[in-house]
C-alpha cells in the first residue's frame, strides 16, 4: 500500500511555498520521495523552505515565481526543467485572503484576490499542462481550494468566489485534460491552524467560528497530509475532477 502513495522519482512543484501550508506541503511531498521545487515571490523565504526539507534528508530547490505574471511562471518552469527535469506533480497552493464586508470592497481588493487565487492558479496549471502534453509525461495537478468554495461566510466574498471558481476550474480542466493523462483534483481545507492565524483562532471571533465546526477544533496541518498524498500520487489513479473537503464536518454542520 505504501508504494501507491510513493512519489519516488517525481519532480513536484509547490507554489506559495514560502511559509504556512505551502511550506508544509513541500515537506510532505519531499518526505514521500519527490524532488520538490519550492516556488514563491520571496526567495529568502523559499530558501528557508528548501533548508528545512534538506535538513530532514529530502531533496528540494527553490525558484522565484509570481503566479500573477505569466512571464514569471513560464521562466520558473524553464528553470525547473533545466535543474531537475519536467514537472509531473503540481500543488497549486499560492493564494491570498482578504476580509471586508462586500459594501466596503474596492476594485483593487477584488482584483488582488482574483489575480492570485484564480488567474494565478490557471496560469500555473496551463503552463504545467502544456509542458506535460509536449513531453508526453502525463501528470497530476492538485489545486488547493477551500470549504469557502463550497459554502459561504460573511466578510470574505472575493476569497469565497475565487475558491468556488477554482473548484469549477478543477472540474473543467479534469474533463479536458484526461485524454492527455493529466489528472486535476482539488483539496478543500476548512480552518487549519498555522502560524499566520493561530492568534486569530485563539481570540473571541475565532473561537466563535470554531464552535460551528462539529469536531470543535481547527485542523492541524498534518491532518492534510493523507488527503494531499492521495491526490498527488498514483493511489488516486482513477480520480480526476474530485474535490476532497477536510473540514472537521464543517460543511455538514446543522443549520
Amino acid at each position: 500500500m505504501s508504494e501507491q502513495f510513493s512519489l519516488d522519482g517525481k519532480i513536484a512543484l509547490v507554489t506559495g511555498a514560502s511559509g504556512g501550508l505551502g511550506r508544509h506541503f513541500a515537506g510532505v511531498l519531499a518526505g514521500a520521495g519527490a524532488k520538490v521545487c519550492a516556488a514563491a515571490r520571496r526567495m529568502d523565504k523559499v530558501l528557508q523552505t528548501v533548508a528545512e526539507i534538506e535538513a530532514t534528508g529530502g531533496q528540494a530547490f527553490g525558484v522565484e515565481m509570481d503566479v500573477t505574471d505569466s512571464g514569471s511562471v513560464a521562466a520558473a518552469f524553464g528553470l525547473i526543467e533545466e535543474q531537475a527535469g519536467p514537472v509531473t506533480v503540481v500543488v497549486n497552493n499560492a493564494g491570498i485572503a482578504g476580509g471586508k464586508p462586500a459594501l466596503e470592497l474596492e476594485e483593487d481588493d477584488w482584483g488582488r484576490v482574483m489575480d492570485t487565487n484564480l488567474k494565478g492558479a490557471w496560469t500555473v496549471a496551463q503552463q504545467a499542462a502544456k509542458r506535460m502534453v509536449e513531453a508526453e509525461t502525463g501528470g497530476v495537478i492538485v489545486n488547493i481550494a477551500s470549504v469557502l468554495g463550497l459554502g459561504v461566510s460573511k466578510g470574505v466574498m472575493p476569497y469565497a468566489v475565487s475558491k468556488a471558481g477554482l473548484i469549477q476550474m478543477t472540474k473543467a480542466l479534469a474533463l479536458e485534460w484526461a485524454r492527455h493523462d493529466i489528472r486535476v483534483n482539488a483539496l478543500a481545507p476548512g480552518y487549519v491552524e498555522t502560524d499566520l492565524n493561530r492568534e486569530y483562532l485563539s481570540g473571541d471571533h475565532g473561537q466563535k467560528q470554531i464552535k460551528n465546526i462539529p469536531q470543535r477544533r481547527p485542523a492541524n496541518m498534518t491532518e492534510l497530509d493523507g488527503p494531499l498524498l492521495l491526490l498527488a500520487s498514483g493511489a488516486s489513479s482513477y480520480m480526476t475532477g474530485s474535490i476532497i473537503a477536510v473540514d472537521g464536518g464543517h460543511l455538514v454542520s446543522a443549520l
